[in-house]
């Protein structure tokens, strides 16, 4: 995979198509097919960083209804030989094959390592990540055991999806506007994450989305923190021109 000033790498998450209902999302999902749309002639990959949807999984023979301009648009784009990357978020963790079989995208369920020209990156969704939270974290061990995932799988659809609908809507009601407030770089819980790693290996970028704030921190000399923002508030994403990672804002 290489990156150039002509044909870059480009880097968004956090759509959470779904919410708040039907009718932003639309508008949401239509604004980021516009944009993929206008990036389709030059990018060389482009990297979607986990909570495409609010909520997202995969029966044997049912995925969730609606985000087929999305969904369509993904697959013109890979079928168009352009390389895309999806790492899962907290919000659509429960990803089995579809995307790989029907869209052509590598998906990915955990933090990973790229060389990409002479730079190195870290990328992932970036929730779990860090000190604290212990509670998510032992929900998030629950939703990856493949035992609960198929016993969620036994209830009809339209009950499931709604059920879980329900509890993500009350997700979003609890943290309210917190993801809006930058904690300091003391107290950001992924650029903590980012040190220690830095500490045993050296990194160029790291790269994470799920915090809905974007952030360029210089961690030190010679390596980034970059958190993507969102989709929602910020309409932000970050450009890999083969040299240097920049983030940067949808201009309307």
């Amino acid at each position: 995979m290489q990156a150039t000033a002509t044909n870059p790498i480009y880097f968004l998450s956090d759509f959470h198509l779904g919410a708040p209902d039907y009718e932003n999302s639309l508008l949401r999902e239509k604004k980021i097919v516009s944009f993929l749309d206008s990036i389709k002639h030059n990018a060389s990959a482009i990297f979607i960083l986990g909570d495409i949807f609010d909520f997202w999984y995969e029966y044997k023979k049912v995925v969730p209804k609606g985000f087929v301009r999305l969904l369509g648009k993904l697959a013109e784009l890979t079928d168009a030989g352009i390389d895309i990357r999806f790492f899962v978020g907290n919000h659509d963790m429960w990803m089995v094959n579809y995307f790989q079989k029907e869209l052509n995208i590598k998906v990915y369920f955990h933090p990973t390592t790229f060389q990409i020209n002479n730079k190195k990156f870290f990328i992932g969704h970036g929730d779990g990540l860090g000190p604290g939270d212990h509670g998510y974290k032992f929900i998030k061990k629950i939703f990856r055991n493949k035992i609960c995932q198929w016993l969620f799988g036994q209830l009809h659809p339209t009950f499931g999806i709604g059920l879980a609908n329900y509890f993500s809507r009350k997700s979003r009601e609890k943290t309210g506007s917190s993801d809006e407030v930058f904690l300091g770089e003391e107290n950001e819980w992924l650029v903590i994450y980012c040190k220690e790693v830095l500490q045993k290996e050296q990194f160029d970028y790291f790269v994470f989305g799920h915090r809905h704030l974007p952030l360029t921190i210089q961690l030190n000399a010679g390596s980034k923190y970059i958190n993507l923002g969102d989709w929602i508030r910020n309409f932000t994403y970050a450009v890999f021109d083969g040299n240097d990672m920049q983030l940067k804002k949808l201009e309307e």
